[in-house]
């Protein structure tokens, strides 16, 4: 019998569409792609969610790279964490199963500064009994450590949990210590999935 439900945090219950995001602020194809792929898709933004470097390095770093571009990098982290908005069909669903009696929980690959941002912001933290973000623990969704500090810090048994993310290969870094994974693809989905494996919505 399953529960705690655990939920990823981009493209599960916040918004986060860099490209998209990047369309509206650059008027330049070519521009977008430098961003994109300098920035969301770089070692550095992989090194800001392990929270071993600041937004301010990651950005000095990144300019350096694209010197002719650099004023676009600007532009790109300038309230970038205005894309993190909550996705409202999985926040009603989080408070159903709140009211149905499961725990809440997050587990999430995050930037130190943007986690500060959308907590702020977002009153549906204070609906999560708890969680893990990578920047906290050194450590990135799918390897194995980071499932295990969640299961160990809330003292959770990992065969009454399911985790959902958007992301295949995080669902199977949950798998790899025994916890039931859902890939989160529309939250119609999810609800269809979440009642097959007997979680009452």
């Amino acid at each position: 019998m399953y529960k705690n439900i655990i939920f990823d945090l981009g493209n599960v219950v916040l918004n986060y569409n860099p490209e998209e995001y990047l369309i509206k602020k650059i008027n330049d194809k070519n521009k977008v792609e430098i961003a994109l792929n300098n920035i969301f898709k770089s070692n550095e933004w992989k090194m800001l969610d392990r929270g071993i470097i600041t937004e301010e390095e990651a950005k000095r770093v990144i300019k350096n790279r694209v010197i002719d571009n650099s004023e676009i990098i600007d532009l790109a982290f300038e309230n970038w964490y205005d894309m993190l908005r909550p996705i409202e069909e999985t926040i009603e669903l989080i408070n159903k199963l709140k009211k149905n009696g499961y725990k809440i929980y997050y587990l999430s690959n995050f930037h130190s500064k943007a986690f500060e941002e959308v907590t702020n912001k977002n009153k549906v933290f204070e609906e999560f009994y708890g969680g893990i973000v990578s920047f906290k623990e050194k450590l990135l969704k799918p390897e194995k450590e980071i499932y295990m500090k969640l299961l160990e810090e809330y003292n959770l048994n990992p065969e009454e949990c399911i985790f959902i993310d958007d992301m295949l290969i995080n669902i199977e870094g949950a798998k790899a210590v025994n916890i039931k994974g859902i890939q989160f693809i529309s939250t119609k989905d999810l609800i269809y999935k979440l009642r097959e494996c007997g979680v009452e919505i």
